[in-house]
């Protein structure tokens, strides 16, 4: 999908706001995505901006500057000016395992950027060939022990949340798994309904329609609770395996926003959210609307940063690994 342009309200009212001398530009705010167009995210951007432009009377792009494992728009947003024309939407993670995993960090989020907004969750499963002899996840379990040779286990790329969730299980399992990175999770399924991999942990809205279609097996989601998505799944820690990862999109500003504009962006991205058909449309790919103020926002990276360094840290992982 092309970029496409939202405009929509009266432009003839501009929004202003003063910082250290920067002036919000009247009229225009890009939402940096730094990854594809076409995905959940990129919905969930498009969706938004739409909503978005006549509560703020501007208009309101989205534009996809991807690379670097998001690397590139985060960069771009962190040397963007302070006056309301960037904003960043990316998925949590990116904020906070980036910096973990760089061997020299490239951004600081507390440092380089202004909360703004949580935005929406998704949620992550642990996806099995259906060939493999195994009802549930204990059984699985019980398979992978008896299968030392059938071990490998698909991740939608390396550095990120799955390929730490299988690190932490190889250590609470107590069984050698070998990770095998991928570009995303398109990639993983098609190995999995192959038999090439034994399994694969993805977002659960990309597993769902292979599950239903029996082409695949999932058989734990890593959510606090169950998924609304898939309610006949079990978590991970119902399975006595102490591991939620949720992830999700958050809304960030450069540094040194105005603290105005900042409010009344997440103001506005929150009542999109709450529009019925909103809802309806991100429910629809997988995920789960949230909308938050910046407090929302903040106490969300530091649990995450909190559950994920120790994890990230014992793998002692980088980058150029």
């Amino acid at each position: 999908m092309d970029r496409r342009t939202f405009m929509a309200g009266c432009l003839g009212m501009p929004l202003l706001a003063q910082a250290g001398g920067a002036q919000a530009q009247a009229g225009l705010t890009k939402i940096i995505f730094p990854f594809a167009a076409g995905a959940g995210g990129d919905t969930l951007c498009r969706l938004i901006a739409q909503e978005m432009a006549p509560m703020l009377q501007r208009t309101v792009v989205v534009e996809n500057r991807t690379g670097g494992d998001g690397l590139i728009g985060i960069k771009a947003v962190k040397g963007a000016s302070p006056d309301g024309s960037m904003v960043l939407v990316t998925t949590g993670p990116t904020m906070y395992l980036l910096p973990m995993v760089e061997p020299t960090p490239s951004f600081d989020t507390a440092k380089d950027f202004v909360p703004v907004s949580l935005l929406a969750r998704f949620e992550f499963a642990l996806v099995i060939n259906p060939a493999v002899e195994a009802a549930d996840f204990k059984a699985f379990v019980a398979w992978l022990k008896s299968h030392p040779d059938k071990t490998s286990f698909g991740v939608p790329s390396n550095g990120t949340i799955p390929h730490f969730m299988g690190s932490k299980l190889e250590r609470d399992l107590g069984i050698p798994l070998t990770r095998v990175p991928y570009r995303g999770s398109a990639p993983i399924l098609n190995d999995l309904v192959g038999g090439h991999i034994s399994f694969g942990i993805t977002t659960l809205a990309d597993a769902l329609s292979q599950h239903r279609a029996k082409g695949v097996k999932i058989i734990a989601v890593a959510s606090a609770e169950r998924s609304p998505f898939a309610p006949d799944v079990p978590t991970l820690k119902e399975r006595g395996i102490d591991l939620v990862a949720d992830a999700w999109y958050g809304m960030w500003l450069p540094a040194g926003s105005p603290p105005e504009f900042a409010s009344k962006l997440g103001a506005a991205a929150s009542a999109a959210l709450a529009k019925p058909e909103v809802k309806e449309k991100l429910t629809a790919i997988g995920l789960i609307p949230v909308g938050s103020d910046a407090d929302g926002l903040t106490k969300e990276l530091a649990a995450n940063i909190a559950l994920w360094q120790p994890i990230v840290k014992a793998t002692g992982y980088k980058i150029t690994n």
